[in-house]
């Protein structure tokens, strides 16, 4: 994972996001124009992504569709887990995961070098049940006391190798209090398919850490804020074509879709950075 000190995204609120989200995907088939293929040259692009990207490859999937005629199959897994089935060959053309992953795949030959770019940064965030109430987080101290007081938490198993467990953990370290907080957490198994913010819109845990992209769209979910500056960790997500695909070319279209001003709105709206801000 590799971060930085960029500054957070601004927060909007959601039925504001959803607007601006539906304009956005409304015209972008507008927006972009790429060489549609004949009807036979028409591919389906398999990507083995984290959720981070979920929300994002949904809203743009459509009209990608629509301008090349090419189809995106999306198939979540935790980051440890896409180096695992691609170092183990598994048949698909695009990889997508926190920059590291790329980078020691394309260092074992299992993705092109030159086919790697980068999708977004994104940071971490705290997410509650909508309408509840909202404890203050904006400083460590204060991130702290929220922390200790609230009667669950939940947040991804690092042994599943989900980056947002994995760096709370480092954060509960910091902050000295891990032994506390992590006897009352929720380890989730399943943050690929079930994001943490849905376990706390069904009100099974208090507070929710997650990639922000993972908690701006869950219904039931808001998102309280990001992790405090002094504690925040940008994460940077990349992306690369698989040495063994078998739709290299239509990859590479898609990878000019995800990289165009149009796609670069939606990426904003579900909470992250562009890769090329």
């Amino acid at each position: 994972m590799q971060t930085s000190g960029r500054r957070m995204p601004m927060k909007l609120p959601r039925c504001r996001r959803l607007r601006c989200l539906s304009r956005i995907t409304v015209t972008i088939g507008f927006a972009i124009a790429l060489a549609a293929p004949t009807a036979s040259d028409a591919a389906e692009i398999k990507v083995l992504t984290t959720r981070a990207m979920n929300h994002v490859l949904t809203e743009l999937a459509g009209a990608f569709q629509r301008t090349s005629e090419h189809k995106v199959a999306l198939i979540l897994a935790p980051p440890a887990e896409i180096k695992r089935r691609i170092v183990n060959s598994e048949i698909v053309d695009v990889a997508m995961s926190g920059s590291g992953i790329i980078e020691d795949l394309v260092q074992q030959g299992k993705i092109a070098r030159d086919s790697t770019l980068t999708l977004a940064r994104v940071g971490y965030g705290v997410a509650v049940r909508a309408g509840s109430a909202k404890p203050d987080i904006a400083s460590v101290e204060a991130f702290k006391r929220t922390l200790l007081a609230a009667r669950s938490i939940v947040y991804t198993d690092p042994a599943v190798g989900g980056a947002s467990g994995i760096y709370f953990e480092k954060v509960l370290d910091r902050l000295g209090i891990a032994k506390e907080i992590k006897a009352k957490s929720i380890l989730n198994t399943r943050a690929a398919t079930t994001p943490n913010a849905e376990i706390v819109a069904r009100g099974e845990a208090e507070l929710g850490i997650q990639l922000i992209s993972e908690i701006v769209f869950v219904p039931g979910a808001e998102l309280l804020g990001p992790l405090p500056a002094e504690l925040q960790a940008m994460n940077v997500i990349s992306a690369g074509i698989v040495t063994t695909a078998r739709e290299p070319d239509a990859a590479r279209v898609l990878f000019k879709f995800l990289t165009s001003p149009a796609a670069a709105a939606v990426i904003k709206a579900t909470g992250m950075e562009p890769g090329g801000s």
